[in-house]
């Protein structure tokens, strides 16, 4: 009990303290997350072992504590340091213990006292304490805080309805400042640092004059919040008054035999439209579109168009999403499942995901897949969807002409339609879906001459933008900023600069023979004996049949050729199966079927005549011929120059449809050749380049060439045909060539490589600044080929005209690689 001096006179100091003597010294249990009050009962949660052992040796003792906030809630037994200074003597009145083993106490507060030291930290902590009494200075100011206090407490009371009503009849009743004081504070959801401050202040006065700061605070939190609530009740009311009326309406019609189908038609949209989360502003698109729509007549022409219009909003994944699977072994494993080798594509592909899964947010950059053709750049795309859980959408971006193909046309327009993205989001039914973008390269020019696609798809993959995409025909902005966009293209070079720089570009080069048979072998079989309707005891196919196909009936970077040949053997052995179950079949009842294996004879007897010879043999017995490597946007390939003399003036004539800078490149070669005659055919007559014409021809005249690669290939044939020697058939090469002599890197040089492979050729000339490159050629494929990478021109005469040897060798991992000197 508190004895409060009540003959004071006004202005008089008076101290209040307390009826029972407190210890010098007493065990100090710290509370998280709350403060002790004066003259209140705290109920309290007991788990921790030294708060345990506590309450337990003071139950055994005079029941009295010390009860003292923590500075840091989250610490789970802090130490003298992390508590505060000012606590509250208290007295257990009630324990009880919990099965779990932890106690439940009901402690009454009695004096605040000041901890002056820690005497004891184990089991539990122990301090001297001194007593702070309160100084209560009687005036009418006090009298008049003491009334603020108490009638502004009520109104809150009267709001709130965590605070019960019998509380503000103790408030009404309690004449001691102090007393009052301690009562509001502990009902009030104060932080815990006000409210230590508040048990702090020994002054009443001052105590009282920050309350009422916090009570009026809190009055003012009790409002808005009173004033938000009433906004959406009133909004929730006439919601649902204009859903009772319509439902009211619609009885009366009903009981009328008045059927009116567009009111009906709108109440179906509108019905729908509810279910959906649209966002506020297209929300407010919508209701202004139905009430249109509600207001015209059925047989009006833009009764149809509004119609259509709010069933496409009505049909988007408005905040639909799907759950990301970031799994990266899970990843992994997928991508592994559906795709061999390309370790290098799967690495990045697992990289980005790993960045994803880090930071979600995170606006990662567009992918572009570039390849030739058939080398699973598609397949891929789905790999990935299928690894994170994402609905999958495959937009063909080839051909594309109009900038209206990606936006939509406006309603304006009879027959409007949202564009390609709007209608893919539809199909997906998830805000999140992975769009894979085919062929972006071969986006056209539209009719006007200008980019108008181009134009659309930089705002599609800029993440910077995307997030308010506006469909022409919707007019409303869709956010874009979770769907993953990813593009395949056969070249970079038809794209251009500012949309190329949006994309990372993760380059997919063309298979080796090993790797086919491997993918004919893990995918493809198995594909088409389930697509032909066959079983595996039907059939199998020998790995020297695979490697037949892959080498004499197909000759591609891909693998699309090589499965269609692997469909066509399984369709004549499914052919052959149908016939001995054929029930005109002789014999009686279900035949047994014979297993058909498929060798390399098979093979030529199922698919017929050989299809592709080597032909670097036979085209390079006579000299004045060279073979090239080129790179094309299906793969590399490789090329045959042709030269010949004939009587003339000297003039140089190229045919086989090339472009400008091959055109010059065979005129460099062929300066460097009429500069260095002596050396490398000295015995030709002085004045014969006077007396001839020349003639480089390439063949497939059909098909368009250009670049500078084939410089030192073209050198190569000259000085064959003037020198007499032939160059040997089994090498190949790709370089540019300068007037003195040089030998320039190229580009390409996997896919050339793999070209030479698949073409019977062990040999490779390329610069030597291509020597790096050889890192990204897989190891069976060095193994096989033996490199030249030379720096100056002479080197490769050496190298390709029969009889040149070279002086240094040297060795890189998986491959012979042989650099030359001149001399």
């Amino acid at each position: 009990m508190i004895e409060i001096d009540g003959d004071a006179r006004e202005g008089q100091e008076v101290l209040v303290g307390a009826q029972r003597e407190v210890p010098a010294t007493l065990p100090v249990l710290p509370l998280r997350e709350t403060v002790p009050l004066p003259d209140t009962l705290t109920p309290l949660a007991i788990g921790q072992d030294r708060s345990v052992a506590l309450v337990n040796d003071v139950l055994a003792g005079n029941r009295m504590i010390v009860m003292v906030a923590s500075r840091d809630p989250e610490l789970e037994s802090p130490g003298p340091d992390e508590l505060y200074d000012v606590g509250v003597v208290g007295s257990i009145a009630r324990m009880l213990k919990v099965p779990d083993g932890t106690l439940r106490i009901l402690v009454q507060g009695a004096q605040r006292v000041k901890v002056e030291r820690y005497t004891q930290e184990q089991p539990y902590l122990v301090a001297e304490v001194s007593e702070l009494p309160d100084v209560v200075k009687r005036s009418t100011k006090l009298t008049a805080l003491m009334r603020t206090v108490q009638d502004t407490f009520s109104r809150i009371v009267e709001e709130v309805p965590y605070l019960p009503e019998e509380l503000l009849l103790a408030v009404s009743n309690i004449d001691d400042p102090s007393t009052l004081s301690h009562l509001i504070t502990g009902s009030l959801r104060l932080k815990t640092e006000e409210k230590q401050e508040l048990l702090e202040e020994t002054d009443v006065t001052v105590r009282l004059r920050k309350l009422v700061e916090a009570l009026h605070r809190e009055l003012e939190v009790i409002s808005i919040g009173s004033k938000i609530q009433s906004q959406v009740q009133s909004e929730i009311d006439k919601g649902q008054r204009e859903f009772v009326l319509r439902q009211q309406l619609k009885a009366i019609q009903a009981e009328l035999g008045e059927f009116d189908e567009s009111t009906e038609e709108a109440a179906r949209l509108r019905e729908r439209l509810a279910a959906v989360a649209l966002p506020k502003d297209v929300r407010t698109q919508v209701d202004r579109e139905l009430a249109r729509l509600e207001s015209l007549p059925t047989a009006a022409a833009e009764h149809g168009v509004i119609r259509t219009y709010l069933e496409w909003l009505a049909s988007l994944p408005w905040g639909v999403q799907t759950e990301d699977n970031l799994d990266l072994r899970h990843a992994r494993g997928v991508l592994d499942e559906d795709h061999y080798d390309i370790e290098q594509v799967k690495d990045r592909i697992v990289e980005f995901l790993a960045v994803r899964r880090l930071k979600p947010d995170a606006r990662g950059s567009i992918l572009c897949f570039v390849g030739p053709p058939g080398v699973g750049k598609t397949s891929l795309g789905k790999s990935i969807a299928r690894a994170l859980g994402r609905n999958f959408e495959r937009i063909s971006a080839g051909g594309m002409r109009d900038e209206a193909e990606i936006r939509g046309h406006r309603r304006t327009y009879i027959g409007a339609m949202p564009g390609t993205i709007i209608r893919a989001l539809r199909d997906a039914g998830s805000a999140n879906p992975l769009f894979m973008i085919d062929e972006i390269d071969k986006v056209g020019i539209d009719y006007r001459g200008g980019g108008g696609v181009e134009s659309a798809l930089l705002e599609l993959l800029d993440p910077e933008q995307n997030s308010n995409f506006r469909d022409h025909y919707l007019d409303v902005p869709f956010d874009l900023s979770g769907v993953m966009f990813i593009t395949t293209a056969n070249t970079l070079d038809t794209i251009p600069g500012p949309l190329r720089d949006r994309m990372e570009v993760i380059a997919l080069a063309g298979y080796t023979e090993d790797e086919k048979l491997q993918i004919a072998k893990r995918y493809l079989v198995p594909r088409q004996i389930e697509r032909n309707g066959l079983k595996k005891s039907w059939i199998s196919i020998s790995d020297a049949a695979l490697r037949t196909i892959i080498s004499d009936y197909t000759r591609e970077a891909g693998v699309r050729g090589l499965e269609r040949e692997i469909g066509t053997v399984c369709r004549k052995v499914a052919r052959t199966v149908a016939d001995i179950l054929s029930p005109d079949a002789p014999g009686k009842g279900r035949p047994a079927v014979p297993k058909t294996s498929v060798g390399e004879a098979k093979v030529r007897e199922l698919l017929g005549r050989q299809r592709f010879y080597p032909d670097a043999p036979r085209r390079t017995r006579e000299p004045g011929v060279a073979t090239g490597l080129a790179w094309t946007p299906v793969g590399g390939d490789v090329l045959f120059i042709e030269a010949t003399a004939m009587p003339g003036s000297g003039k140089l004539l190229t045919t086989g449809q090339l472009g400008d800078v091959m055109k010059e490149s065979a005129q460099a070669a062929l300066s460097y050749v009429r500069g260095h005659i002596e050396e490398v055919a000295p015995g030709l007559e002085s004045g014969w380049f006077a007396e001839h014409d020349l003639h480089l021809h390439v063949p497939a005249g059909a098909i368009p060439k250009d670049g500078p690669s084939a410089g030192i290939t073209m050198a190569t044939a000259l000085v064959s045909l003037l020198s007499g020697r032939a160059v040997r058939s089994d090498v190949a090469m790709t370089g540019e060539i300068t007037l003195t002599g040089q030998v320039l890197p190229i580009g390409g040089l996997k896919e050339k490589a793999l070209a030479a492979q698949r073409n019977g050729l062990s040999h490779v000339i390329a610069p030597a600044r291509n020597e790096p490159d050889i890192e990204d050629i897989p190891d069976p494929l060095r193994k096989g080929l033996e490199f030249d990478f030379v720096d100056e021109v002479p080197e490769v005469f050496a190298a390709a005209l029969s009889g040149g040897v070279g002086r240094r060798r040297a060795s890189t991992d998986g491959g012979r690689v042989r650099k030359k000197k001149a001399g």
